[in-house]
């Protein structure tokens, strides 16, 4: 019996569960069978529970039952994310991975990149590295960030959704009547961390989208949802239906059986890239533009914050979207490969020094 403490983000949003799929089916895979993945919240601020992120009772427990610890993937390092009791931190004993984990700035009111007020204390974020046999920067801007702090053993892994497409044969079925249509992922003006005066245009891009895509042929466009408090925002919008699941692999089948989506997500956007769905994204945060840097599609992400024009720029991808899927083939031909095999090949090591401290409590 294997058994891992998975510390993993445990907010509203649907593409956190989709990233604990694809890290799961992934360890799965190079543990060569099904080992015990208990999910830990890596904050109390959602539950309040007894165990939470590195603190000093869950790595108690971790130190009594668990073989390894996986942190991750998400946003993990930034939202005030990650509980570290430093102190208790030194008394770890099972390997470490950190997998799939960001840091990234957001655009402050005068369009520049700046350090979240939220982001994970430098001091924090070396010593949990420090202690991680294995750490691996989800892009390029994190991986960047990592090594100025000297964090030498650090790899660049990129996002396990790429690999989504191996569950398409394990999706539900969507009811028989349903027609998915285009797909406009959206997210409440609210939750983005972009300069007011580009908040309060939002509304209308939205709109300005699915008119875009009416006009163009698609029968039926809808705002999907992935997290409950954008419900409201969605139901601004008169005449437009909006779609919502907590269900992961509800979500996913929606993704799968798309037409076409325009993205504010980041978690939209590339389950539909590995699954073929032609998608456009629309980012506004370093995050998710470093993301579609290190995977090679960078140009089908356009930058809310610098596009003069957000509806020109998704028209021109519109008008060449035959070429995307040329483009997705070479990225799985490069760059997104490359990131893919660094996650599998680490996985298979943290996977073999697991096995070890399980056997002889040294690895």
């Amino acid at each position: 019996m294997i058994t891992i403490f998975c510390i993993q983000p445990k907010g509203f949003n649907v593409g956190n569960a989709a990233i604990n799929l694809a890290m799961k089916r992934m360890a799965y895979e190079q543990f060569g069978r099904l080992v015990n993945l208990v999910s830990i919240p890596a904050t109390p601020k959602y539950d309040g529970g007894s165990l939470y992120g590195l603190s000093r009772n869950t790595i108690h427990q971790i130190n009594r039952m668990a073989d390894g610890v996986i942190i991750g993937g998400g946003n993990l390092f930034e939202n005030d994310e990650l509980f570290i009791d430093k102190n208790a931190l030194r008394s770890l004993m099972p390997p470490m991975m950190i997998f799939s984990v960001s840091r990234g700035r957001i655009y402050n009111r005068f369009g520049d990149l700046a350090d979240r007020t939220d982001v994970i204390p430098d001091d924090n974020l070396k010593a949990v590295c420090q202690r991680a046999d294995y750490v691996l920067a989800r892009d390029a801007a994190t991986m960047s960030y990592l090594s100025s702090l000297n964090i030498e053993h650090a790899l660049e892994g990129g996002c396990p959704t790429v690999q989504l497409c191996k569950l398409s044969s394990e999706l539900p079925p969507l009811p028989a009547g349903e027609d998915v249509g285009a797909l406009v992922s959206i997210r409440s003006p609210s939750l983005m961390n972009i300069p007011i005066r580009l908040q309060s245009t939002i509304p209308g891009l939205v709109r300005d989208l699915v008119e875009t895509l009416r006009h163009r042929g698609y029968r039926r466009v809808r705002l999907v949802c992935h997290d409950p408090r954008d419900l409201e925002f969605a139901n601004s919008f008169p005449g437009v239906d909006a779609v919502y699941t907590s269900d992961v692999r509800e979500y996913l089948s929606l993704l799968a059986a798309a037409e076409l989506a325009v993205s504010f997500r980041l978690h939209a956007t590339l389950p539909c890239f590995s699954f073929g769905v032609p998608a456009v994204n629309i980012s506004y945060d370093e995050r998710a533009k470093s993301l579609l840097e290190t995977i090679g599609l960078s140009d089908w992400d356009i930058d809310l914050v610098e596009s003069d024009s957000v509806v020109e720029d998704v028209t021109n991808r519109l008008d060449n979207i035959e070429v995307l899927s040329e483009s997705v083939q070479k990225a799985r031909d490069s760059d997104w490969n490359g990131t893919v095999r660094t996650m599998v090949h680490s996985m298979s090591d943290f996977a073999t020094d697991v096995a070890n401290y399980a056997r002889t409590g040294k690895y």
